[in-house]
């Protein structure tokens, strides 16, 4: 059985759909087969910045109902790099000794950090400054770590987006409009191409592959010949406009976010083929849902894969499913090799098999 331990367990950046899975699998896992202590770590970093550190303890009877709940109980955050942190102030400060050293003050033999591509950069620097035994599971809803097939997050994501389009289709065909539904995506168009091919869209952009306002027309054009008097859009939020520029919307700090190429297409599409065109944004509704039966598998069997691997010391590593199996591979390699859609992929060449219109 080996030692006990005490572990700690943070889920970071965005939520989605999953990670209360994984903190229960952790838990069934680390309590039920090996008798440790798990200590949920409150706010990712932020709660072993604070003082005392912010932790619940995680207990067998506590964790059951957590399976299909969406969103994260111990609570995230996507701001505030540790290493150039902002103060009320104005200025920046390092604060990443004082997360190291929280981590020491609980007592952790390990730390499994669930996080995106950024968030586990920040927490393998963080790891090898403090001499933290971290092990890492990937969870974003765009899919874009590298070296694993599946992120947790990403089947919610996907089932949200393509019961979206299943809905704008009757309305669409109703009033003989072009329905655009805008999908996220911060770099990656893997929720856009998967949602639109299973959702039956006519045209699919992605940020992967240029598009020209033309060739858009010309497939909504096309249908209008065949007698079909809707059209399908579906969109990344991270396609720029023809011109190559993102489109962003600001916040009352100023700081600008990716939304609104949904609203720039219908206005250009109005104009140039006179159709008639509605804009629907799914935004957070990605996020918050109850995880799909898919990422709750995959959300539990990260997690006992996760516990095991600290049972063997194999630290600095995170786990990844690959050819229907759960692997372990180093984190640094996990986060250098970033995954976006890939224009010659089986789901480009479906699209294209299946005459959707791709913009280029």
């Amino acid at each position: 059985m080996g030692e006990h331990k005490r572990i700690g367990i943070l889920t970071s950046g965005g939520d989605c759909a999953g990670l209360n899975a994984v903190i229960r699998a952790v838990t069934r896992r680390a309590i039920g087969t090996y008798n440790w202590e798990v200590l949920g770590i409150c706010r990712a970093t932020g709660g072993l910045m604070s003082r005392p550190p912010q932790v619940k303890m995680l207990e067998m009877d506590k964790v059951d109902s957590l399976l299909m709940m969406g969103g994260t109980v111990l609570g995230t955050t996507n701001k505030g790099n540790p290493f150039a942190f902002p103060m009320t102030d104005g200025t920046v400060s390092d604060r990443s000794q004082e997360i190291i050293e929280g981590y020491h003050q609980l007592g952790l033999d390990a730390l499994i950090g669930i996080g995106g591509d950024g968030s586990l950069a920040i927490l393998r620097k963080l790891a090898l400054q403090g001499n933290l035994n971290l092990v890492a599971i990937p969870k974003t809803i765009d899919n874009d770590v590298g070296i694993t097939e599946r992120s947790i997050g990403f089947d919610t994501a996907v089932n949200i987006a393509t019961e979206a389009l299943d809905r704008l289709h009757f309305t669409a065909a109703s009033h003989d409009r072009v329905m655009i539904l805008e999908v996220m995506g911060r770099d990656a168009g893997h929720i856009a191409i998967s949602a639109g091919i299973a959702g039956g869209a006519d045209v699919i952009l992605i940020p992967e592959i240029p598009y020209t306002l033309e060739n858009v027309c010309r497939k909504i054009q096309e249908r209008q010949d065949e007698g079909k008097h809707f059209c399908l859009v579906i969109v990344s939020e991270a396609v720029c406009t023809e011109a190559g520029e993102a489109v962003k919307i600001s916040d009352r700090s100023g700081e600008g976010r990716l939304g609104g190429i949904g609203q720039y297409l219908a206005e250009q599409i109005s104009t140039s083929s006179g159709a008639e065109t509605r804009v629907t944004v799914l935004g957070h509704t990605q996020r918050g849902a109850m995880p799909s039966p898919l990422d709750r598998l995959i959300a539990s069997a990260f997690g006992v894969a996760a516990v095991d691997l600290i049972a063997n010391e194999q630290y600095d590593q995170m786990v990844s499913w690959q050819n229907r199996q759960v692997v372990s591979v180093p984190i640094a390699e996990a986060i250098s090799k970033y995954q976006a859609v890939d224009a010659d992929s089986t789901l480009v060449k479906t699209a294209r098999g299946l005459g959707i219109c791709l913009g280029d």
